[in-house]
């Protein structure tokens, strides 16, 4: 039995049967082409042979680790190339794990734990990316232009040890050395990560002014803009999306704070969710200069981000770097993480910007483990959906019950009973709303509370006291909410609803406009707030052609009122039923508990309106 050490590559095409399924000879006619004018010559150029075929993927063996590496990026780059000019439903994404091993040579055939670990590590590896084991990283460390992050040791199915695991980093500038935190002492770490902290701000701030004076015109006054994606989820089960669409989420929270950058909402950006493309059309379509990805993965009490900040114009690597975070404060790695972004964006990482971005989240106590209920509650909640919002609900009561009295998880809980009645999903809308309230001066009368808590809490509060018809105090509470991010496209956008019932139109409408113009792709959230403004200027056609745009809320009963006005009976019966399909339980009662004008006539006369349109009464 001959053995002997190779290097072996395993790719796979992502979400192949789902492609066979919608056009099973079209597939395979575009797998067979990318085949013979890409892989096989591209293996063949590296020095490398195709020893298994396996319908979608295909097993490679070569004599040198380097050649393996250098052929994974290439085939990454051309599929790339080759996807740009092709629609997305047709596109290929591709998967590729490489190992260093011994394997048994049987005639044309290898076999070995060599060969399985390098197929798992493509099982690992995301869309479009490459994993390779610990080995193949410290063989190529000093051989090769590419950035290694390291992924942590994984449990990989039929393989006894853990094993080591790295992502190729495709697109990175310059080399740098792969770090072995393992191998660090406890002292040397201690004083590496300071010095390491800082060589990358010099590195990052170099690069991105290097970066603006290429993009923007001398003079131009424009602001660098900015849309934050999905950290993947490289946990072994993926388990953990909720956990990067919330890291992302907090992420974009915080750097809306900033005049000096935009950033595009999370509607927008976490529309590329699972989606792999080229970053340079991903900012095009999203009409942003920087794009931050990355990836999460979580072991116990350990929380390990990697992240990336690319200049979509060009696509290169502005800033990356990796966080790892324990037990306690789970806010100090969104403020880490963001203030590099943001030192990065703008070149101003100084003590006031510093100061700002701290003020603007702060600290608390609250552990790792409480967030993670915070952040699986928000992902339901962020549905929309009746069965969304009663599993964040009880995902934050369970969280109550291992963390009891938190104030993040309190008023998590009182979103989800006011989205309840709001979105006409209540059988009982005012005992969700007395819930709602009841939980929201709880966390109030907390003194010490994180701005993050605080923002939660008096945009909660600015809904509950206009029901009240504290008018004013809705408009102080709003305000304060907008101060912890000013710039946020969804706050302000929510907050021209408050400000319409307080008897303040024109203003509602400027931070509507304020909204649109910093994140376009909001348009179903702030057109249909749009609608309601319109309608009490008395704008009936504006309101029917933005309120035809979305669906979103009791955006159907706008839009019936608008036409009832307009002498379109028939229309405004159908938006009404159309309203009924998804809200069974809506009444005239039911929806005039969730809105309370200054002005009382606005109120009857929209009751009076939907009547017309045949909504019940109760």
């Amino acid at each position: 039995m001959e053995r002997r050490l190779s290097a072996i590559l395993a790719a796979d095409v992502v979400g192949y049967s789902a492609l066979m399924e919608q056009d099973e000879a079209g597939t395979f006619d575009r797998l067979r082409a990318r085949r013979t004018e890409l892989f096989e010559p591209e293996i063949a150029r590296h020095h490398g042979r195709i020893f298994k075929l396996m319908g979608d993927g295909l097993l490679a063996e070569f004599g040198s680790v380097v050649d393996a590496v250098e052929c994974a990026v290439s085939l990454q780059r051309g599929m790339t190339e080759r996807n740009a000019s092709v629609p997305e439903e047709d596109r290929f994404n591709v998967r590729i794990g490489i190992n260093i091993g011994e394997v048994i040579v049987d005639g044309d055939d290898r076999y070995g734990e060599g060969v399985n670990v390098a197929a798992r590590l493509e099982q690992l590896a995301p869309p479009a990316g490459i994993c390779v084991s610990g080995k193949v990283a410290k063989e190529v460390e000093n051989k090769l232009a590419f950035t290694f992050d390291s992924v942590g040791r994984q449990k990989v199915k039929n393989i006894k040890e853990l094993v080591d695991v790295y992502q190729v980093r495709i697109d990175a500038g310059p080399r740098r050395r792969i770090r072995h935190k393992r191998r660090i002492g406890r002292r040397w770490w201690a004083i590496g990560a300071a010095a390491a902290t800082i060589v990358a701000l010099v590195a990052a701030w170099m690069a991105l002014q290097n970066a603006l004076t290429m993009t923007s015109p001398a003079g131009s006054g424009t602001i660098p803009s900015v849309a934050v994606l999905p950290f993947a989820d490289l946990s072994a089960d993926k388990s953990l999306a909720y956990m990067g669409e919330g890291l992302a989420n907090d992420v974009i929270a915080i750097l809306s704070r900033f005049s000096d950058i935009a950033v595009v909402s999370r509607t927008s950006s976490f529309a590329y969710q699972d989606k792999q493309g080229d970053i340079r059309q991903i900012g095009k379509e999203l009409g942003v200069g920087y794009v931050v990805e990355g990836s999460v993965r979580k072991e116990g009490e350990r929380l390990r981000i990697i992240a990336q900040l690319i200049n979509s114009k060009t696509g290169d690597n502005v800033w990356a770097d990796r966080f790892d975070k324990a037990g306690t404060d789970p806010w100090a790695l969104q403020d880490e993480l963001t203030g590099k972004i943001v030192g990065a964006m703008t070149g101003e990482f100084g003590a006031i910007r510093k100061a700002d971005y701290s003020q603007a989240w702060g600290k608390d106590s609250t552990n790792l483990a409480e967030y993670d209920y915070y952040l699986r509650a928000e992902s339901q909640l962020n549905l929309y959906t009746k069965e969304g919002i009663e599993r964040s609900g009880e995902i934050s009561r369970q969280g109550l019950q291992a963390f009891p009295g938190s104030p993040l998880l309190t008023v998590e809980l009182g979103w989800s009973h006011w989205l309840n009645a709001a979105l006409l999903y209540s059988p009982d809308p005012q005992d969700d709303l007395r819930e709602a309230e009841r939980l929201v001066n709880q966390v109030l009368a907390d003194k010490n509370l994180s701005p993050q808590v605080a923002r939660l809490a008096n945009w909660l509060n600015a809904w509950l006291l206009t029901l009240k018809k504290d008018h004013d105090g809705a408009v102080a509470a709003m305000n304060r909410a907008i101060a912890a991010a000013p710039y946020n496209a969804f706050t302000l956008t929510d907050a021209g609803s408050i400000f319409l019932q307080a008897g303040q139109p024109e203003k509602a409408l400027e931070l509507t406009d304020a909204a649109a113009a910093r994140d376009p792709a909001l348009s179903w959230f702030f057109n249909y707030v749009r609608g309601f403004i319109y309608i009490v200027l008395g704008k009936n056609e504006d309101a029917v052609a933005v309120l035809k745009t979305t669906d979103f809320a009791d955006a159907p009963l706008q839009l019936a009122i608008a036409y009832v006005r307009l002498g379109r009976e028939a229309d405004a019966r159908a938006a009404v039923g159309k309203m009924l399909k998804s809200a069974p339980t809506a009444t005239i009662q039911s929806w005039r508990q969730t809105w309370n004008f200054r002005d009382p006539s606005i109120m009857d006369q929209a009751a009076a309106d939907l009547a017309r349109a045949g909504l019940p009464p109760q």
